[in-house]
């Protein structure tokens, strides 16, 4: 797509925002609404937090999808702040969030309630935060280490203002540690660089919110990365809405993905869009269903069918005009079946061979599967099982550049070829802390997310096998993490021994590696009342 009619996308999603912003300003009170920034996928009080959502001490805000507002959180944790179990970091965490959203003081008065008090409307937040990161291995996801290891400083800054129904926030980072990660898509020759962790504007009412900017996002069971969409990759900036009720939820995302070339050196643009429809069945089950898909081309286009939240993709691609379009459609399914335990599925299809399944050049089936479950265990642990599959071709795609990556990271799982069964324990510490001891077997075979499947009709195709190309390379994980916060000290840490067999995928070869990372961080800052 070309640059100009981008920017004339985005320039109408940022009017889209304006006009839901200036309809909140001016509509009844019963449809406004005050604004709330979205608790990050990387605050190390939201370990703390999964872990009450896992026993079923608190509601799920916003079930398979992450992050949600921390008003969201809020309302969640207010209704279950009865001094039960857990009650002592279910009413910290309230009190904390609150805080940050303006809508409680020191005192843990609310704000609300207070009839003749309009400060909760226009509020600021400044904090920063420096200290070190020491890693063995500089891959954010500890499960598939890579890239070298270091001590290095980081440090940033995060700065909010709520003023009404409008939410925006920034945070810039200095983190030297990207130079030695494999999946940073920036600069690697630099000494010292950083990037922006959150940077958006969000416009949110009674009935949705309108978003742009940028932030990690993960959909799927918690403890994965999501089939369709995840935080494996570094943020890109994107445009997205929300829009329903409890029982109805339709959400969507559209985002320019990084450039690949032609062997000429030709410029190939490259776009995302995912949506999502989630529906609250009743009190134990929900329901969503959702679609994503990669397009790509020297002179590509956004089209506009790519972009309609209430079009099937599917039909936009196969079924319309024949474009090339790589689609990956899902089904997301969670059920508490017994007591508080919740069973929960998530499955991603790319494509299913239903005709000559037989045939000696048929492709293998393209797909991805998550079956997961949480409950409580004694009175203040929780469990969580996981186990998830993706084979040998999934995501991927004759043109590469279709491949679900974004500068060769995966858009959802970064991974093809694999399978992999997690067990892990959560116990809480001081209402504050979080211990997670892990086991976790992965089994790797030699497909890479980012390479173009077998070309059609050819016999590589054909004898391509449906899971485990090649050497299959397992790797058995034992490991500990820690994260939580207390007075201004931030701590997230963990350290896994893993013994690996077939290392590298050659037969025989066995190795054992310590895997750990901490990140301490002192922080200060405050907020306050915007006039």
């Amino acid at each position: 797509m070309p640059r100009h009619q981008l920017a004339q996308c985005l320039a109408s999603a940022l009017a889209g925002a304006a006009a839901i912003t200036l309809a909140c300003a001016l509509a009844p009170a019963a449809l406004a609404a005050q604004a709330s920034a979205y608790l990050p996928l990387d605050d190390p009080r939201l370990p703390l937090l999964e872990h009450l959502i896992a026993r079923g001490d608190v509601a799920d805000p916003s079930p398979f999808v992450r992050p949600f507002r921390r008003a969201d959180a809020v309302r969640a944790l207010a209704a279950a702040d009865s001094g039960g179990p857990g009650g002592d970091a279910i009413h910290r965490l309230r009190l904390e969030l609150e805080r940050a959203d303006g809508r409680a003081d020191a005192d843990a008065t609310p704000r609300a309630l207070r009839p003749d008090s309009a400060e909760e409307w226009a509020h600021w937040n400044a904090e920063a935060r420096a200290g070190v990161q020491a890693y063995r291995y500089a891959r954010r996801d500890e499960q598939h280490p890579a890239g070298t290891g270091n001590v290095r400083p980081y440090g940033d800054v995060r700065l909010e203002a709520l003023i009404g129904p409008i939410a925006l926030v920034t945070r810039p980072a200095a983190e030297p540690r990207l130079i030695d990660d494999p999946d940073w898509p920036g600069r690697h020759d630099l000494k010292f660089t950083g990037r922006m962790v959150d940077a958006y504007a969000s416009a949110q009412f009674r009935w949705g919110s309108v978003f742009y900017g940028q932030m990690d996002r993960n959909w799927g069971p918690v403890g994965l990365p999501g089939i369709g969409l995840s935080d494996a990759a570094y943020p890109r900036t994107e445009a997205a809405f929300d829009i329903g009720t409890r029982t109805l939820r339709l959400q969507a995302t559209a985002a320019e993905l990084r450039d690949a070339a032609t062997a000429d050196g030709e410029p190939i643009h490259r776009y995302f869009f995912a949506h999502r429809l989630g529906l609250r069945v009743s009190d134990r089950a929900q329901v969503g269903l959702w679609e994503t898909v990669v397009l790509a081309g020297p002179a590509r286009n956004f089209d506009g069918r790519y972009r309609n939240p209430l079009s099937l993709l599917i039909l936009a691609n196969q079924y319309g005009q024949g474009d090339d379009g790589n689609g990956l459609v899902g089904l997301d399914f969670a059920w508490r079946a017994f007591g508080r335990t919740t069973v929960e599925t998530q499955l991603g299809v790319d494509d299913i061979q239903y005709q000559d399944r037989g045939g000696p050049t048929r492709y293998p089936d393209r797909w991805a599967l998550t079956l997961a479950a949480h409950g409580p265990l004694a009175r203040t642990l929780a469990w969580r099982a996981l186990y998830t599959r993706a084979t040998s071709l999934a995501f991927r795609t004759l043109d590469s550049t279709q491949n679900f990556t974004d500068a060769g990271v995966g858009l959802g799982r970064n991974f093809d070829d694999m399978d992999q069964v997690t067990l892990r324990v959560t116990a809480p510490w001081r209402a504050r802390w979080l211990l997670t001891p892990e086991a976790t077997l992965i089994r790797q075979g030699q497909g890479a997310i980012d390479l173009p499947v077998p070309g059609a009709g050819t016999t590589e195709a054909g004898s391509t096998p449906q899971n485990f190309i090649g050497t299959v390379e397992r790797t058995w994980r034992l490991a500990l993490a820690v994260s939580g916060r207390e007075g201004p000290f931030d701590l997230q840490a963990d350290a896994g021994y893993h013994h690996v067999t077939n290392d590298g995928h050659v037969a025989g070869v066995t190795a054992n590696r310590f895997v750990g990372r901490v990140q301490a961080l002192l922080r200060f800052g405050g907020g306050g009342v915007l006039h």
